[in-house]
């Protein structure tokens, strides 16, 4: 076991649309999930389960959040982040769906109070810090980076 306990790892799927000239990503508003809740977080994000891909956790989460299909094909790798926790180190593994069935809507109403389009380059200022990172480096076309919580 290292010496932040153990090691997660948690998928990201970046939802995005283009409204005029501008791109936008779909985000939900936690709650009651003991982390972060009242911020901002990527939507359908989750923990990869033992024994499952982090695609098929991409897939999983989506279904389950917000009711959408995705397939394995319409998902692309776009940034890894490695992120020290106080008491557990999680691989963030964020990836585009670049198509999906459906239309997103709370899955989850007792874990997720609002889910909406924000453009990428003006997230909510209540957005969660690490995530915000995330999707700058996206932006950036940087494909790692690292995170320390405080």
């Amino acid at each position: 076991m290292s010496e932040h306990g153990i090691s997660l790892s948690a998928v990201f799927p970046f939802l995005l649309r283009e409204e005029g000239t501008r791109t936008q990503i779909l985000l939900h508003r936690r709650k009651n999930t003991g982390y972060q809740d009242g911020k901002w977080d990527i939507a359908a994000s989750g923990h990869v389960d033992e024994g499952e891909t982090a695609t098929a956790a991409v897939i999983r989460e989506c279904k389950e959040e917000i009711g959408i299909h995705v397939q394995t094909e319409a998902i692309s790798f776009a940034h890894l982040s490695h992120r020290l926790g106080r008491d557990r180190t999680y691989y963030d593994l964020y990836f585009v769906v670049n198509e999906y069935g459906g239309t997103p809507r709370i899955m989850e109403p007792d874990k997720c109070s609002e889910l909406m389009w924000f453009a990428m380059d003006e997230l909510p200022e209540d957005m969660i810090p690490c995530r915000r990172q995330a999707v700058a480096h996206y932006l950036e076309n940087r494909s790692y980076s690292e995170w320390k919580e405080g």
